[in-house]
């Protein structure tokens, strides 16, 4: 078993050797019967749970409180790869009404929010190119579509760039979504983010189905993949420090990524962790969304220098 801390005081918890897993008072208690072994965690402290041993077994008791408590569960498939979150029924009190809220959301304000967003994730993507002292005229490229992003991205400069970058980030001959150690330690960051994103969401009653421009009819986590675009690099930053050259995708990687979703990053001129400036950044869209007052929509820096 593996455990993460946040600076917070707040837990990530990976398990890959528990077998059983049960509720114990208020505390998620692990047994492993092979290495005569048991872990006892205050539920309060947990703010992911992380389940990578497809023959484990969850109690309802635990699965109730963990849900009560709003812990981000991921559970894992027998290929390792994050497959299922466990999401609570009710999420908030608010939920009714912010789903309401959702619905009356103004297609010209998600516009303009895509317009933000995609700017935002591409400033991100220069700034690790620029850090990792890629090649310039990449940057120059990626400079360029960022100045010219438009509402509703229609030209679709997201698309663009993401081609350039990658290549300058990972080679030429690197393509996304081939089945390499790059491709599934981008896959596995992301999905680990993805889950974390939709914890706060949830938990400030949104339903993350329905998003400002992603609106995939089958993904129900829509809201999770708008609010993820400008954080991506952060995991980008951790498969090239640590995945490049690698023929194997292994566990140490993915310990290293979830490791990496605790980081601090600059958010309203202030260093603080990855959660706390979710938390924020997705207050400030929202209220964007409902006030459509541009200069309180401020976005997530990542200052690779201080990773």
């Amino acid at each position: 078993m593996s455990l993460l801390f946040m600076d917070m005081g707040w837990r990530i918890l990976y398990v890959d050797e528990g077998e059983y897993l049960s509720l114990y008072i208020d505390n998620i208690k692990i047994k492993n019967r092979k290495a005569d072994k048991e872990i006892i965690i205050p539920i309060n402290d947990l703010h992911t749970l992380i389940l990578d041993n497809y023959k484990s077994v969850l109690s309802v008791q635990l699965m109730n409180a963990l849900s009560k408590k709003n812990v981000n569960v991921v559970l894992c498939g027998v290929d390792h790869v994050p497959q299922t979150l466990i999401i609570p029924h009710k999420g908030n009190r608010q939920a009714p009404m912010m789903l309401r809220r959702q619905m009356r959301w103004d297609n010209r304000v998600k516009n303009l929010i895509q317009k933000e967003i995609v700017t935002a994730k591409i400033d991100n993507q220069i700034e690790l190119l620029v850090h990792l002292e890629k090649d310039g005229d990449a940057i120059f490229k990626l400079k360029s579509y960022q100045k010219t992003v438009e509402e509703g991205d229609v030209t679709n400069r997201e698309g663009l760039a993401a081609k350039v970058y990658f290549r300058a980030l990972f080679g030429h001959d690197f393509k996304r979504f081939d089945e390499d150690a790059l491709n599934a330690g981008l896959n596995y960051g992301y999905s680990i983010l993805r889950s974390q994103i939709s914890k706060t969401l949830i938990a400030k009653g949104l339903h993350p189905a329905l998003g400002f421009f992603h609106n995939g009819p089958n993904n129900h986590f829509n809201l999770s993949d708008d609010f993820i675009e400008p954080f991506r690099p952060l995991i980008d930053h951790c498969v090239h420090t640590h995945l490049v050259g690698e023929k194997l995708f292994k566990k140490e990687h993915k310990l290293t990524l979830i490791k990496e979703t605790t980081k601090k990053i600059l958010y309203k001129n202030v260093r603080q962790t990855l959660f706390n400036a979710v938390n924020q950044y997705v207050d400030a869209v929202v209220n964007f969304a409902e006030s459509g007052d541009l200069k309180k929509l401020d976005h997530p820096i990542i200052d690779f220098n201080a990773l």
